[in-house]
């Protein structure tokens, strides 16, 4: 198979798809792979590199749109890319579509073949490609929080972890998942007085067992969150519905009862968002005030820090690659369920009920097209 690596052009996205070590291991299983002139360059990898590795690089995402039977990005495609993508062509890369109608359309209109890394999972129902993206985003979560509590940013000018005579500041997270639980342990190791809530139990229970003392677990509920608010000096949401809309849990009518100068970091942005007043913003201006209260909702935020980014994505996407490459999507979704979850648009068809019914439209069973 030809496979296509793209350069990002996200606004401050630096990482890319793949690393000149999984270019080696493509070539290895007999595939031809083309690389966007650059597209290493943010993460540190040179074109110099992905040619040793045995690479072709090209000098247009144009070329390789039109020469690859399977493109990957690392962030969705953009309006730029919309008209290049080919009928049947497959593209591997993060889609988050129940937050995008506009490129829902777009790719059922196409034709092609869209996998999702978002939605590939395994049979014990965790996200094997978003959980390395979701470890970066949990502690650069609270980097970020603990910066824009600073003054200079606009913050109320709270030391996360206060200092001897002083109390530390207050931090909630809500969703013990992935994402929830690294905010939660990097917000410990600091000093901060953390509550990590989430609506299961049993996962709180283990929650509870293995966290700091300084962590406090509760049952997430609208009252809780109201409750917690009041007192948090950085609230970080960390709620995940695979493949959907994120829930909205913090409201407008909650942040007049908030600190003025308390900061919001919304990790769910790519999906939505789950605070009412969320809105993605970028590396370059990343925060925005809704009545004194601070929203960090960088929607890429492991662009930030792409060199460590790029590594752990490239463990985790290459197998899935690889064998996509190798058998070809519908034996490789026929042959391997993770991978047949990973289906969100194809040939015309959503085949992730997230995605339809975000936008209430028709849903269609990915076995059918298998």
């Amino acid at each position: 198979m030809i496979v296509g690596i793209l350069k990002e052009i996200k606004t401050e996205e630096n990482r890319v798809s793949m690393t000149p070590a999984g270019v080696e291991v493509m070539k290895q299983n007999g595939h031809t792979v083309l690389v966007e002139k650059a597209a290493g360059l943010g993460s540190g990898f040179s074109d110099e590199a992905y040619t040793k590795a045995g690479a072709e690089m090209v000098a247009t995402a144009k070329e390789i749109f039109d020469r690859a039977e399977m493109v990957m990005h690392v962030k969705e495609p953009l309006p730029a890319e919309y008209g290049l993508i080919r009928k049947d062509q497959i593209v591997f890369t993060y889609l988050h579509l129940a937050a995008a109608e506009e490129l829902t359309h777009t790719l059922i209109a196409s034709g092609s073949i869209n996998i999702a890394y978002e939605t590939i999972q395994k049979t014990d129902r965790s996200l094997p490609l978003l959980t390395p993206m979701s470890e970066v985003a949990g502690r650069m979560a609270i980097q970020q929080g603990a910066k824009f509590l600073e003054m200079p940013q606009g913050g109320q000018g709270v030391l996360l972890g206060g200092v001897p005579g002083v109390e530390p500041a207050t931090v909630v997270v809500i969703g013990g998942g992935v994402v929830g639980t690294n905010a939660a342990k990097m917000a410990c190791g600091l000093g901060a007085k953390v509550y990590l809530l989430d609506m299961n139990l049993d996962r709180l229970r283990y929650l509870a067992d293995v966290m700091p003392a300084n962590c406090f677990t509760l049952m997430s509920s609208p009252a809780a969150i109201r409750k917690l608010v009041k007192v948090a000096d950085v609230v970080v949401g960390a709620v995940l519905i695979p493949g959907a809309k994120a829930p909205r849990l913090v409201t407008r009518d909650m942040l007049a009862t908030m600190k003025k100068g308390s900061i919001l970091v919304d990790v769910a942005i790519d999906q939505g968002g789950c605070f009412e007043t969320s809105k993605a913003t970028t590396h370059t201006d990343p925060v925005f005030v809704v009545d004194g209260v601070l929203h960090y909702c960088v929607a890429n935020m492991p662009g930030a820090v792409a060199k460590t980014s790029t590594l752990a994505l490239t463990n985790a996407t290459l197998p899935y690659a690889v064998e996509i490459a190798n058998k070809g999507w519908k034996r490789a979704m026929a042959e391997n369920k993770e991978i047949r979850l990973g289906a969100n648009v194809i040939q015309g068809k959503i085949t992730y009920k997230g995605v339809s019914d975000a936008f209430d439209l028709e849903y269609t069973n990915i076995d059918t097209l298998l």
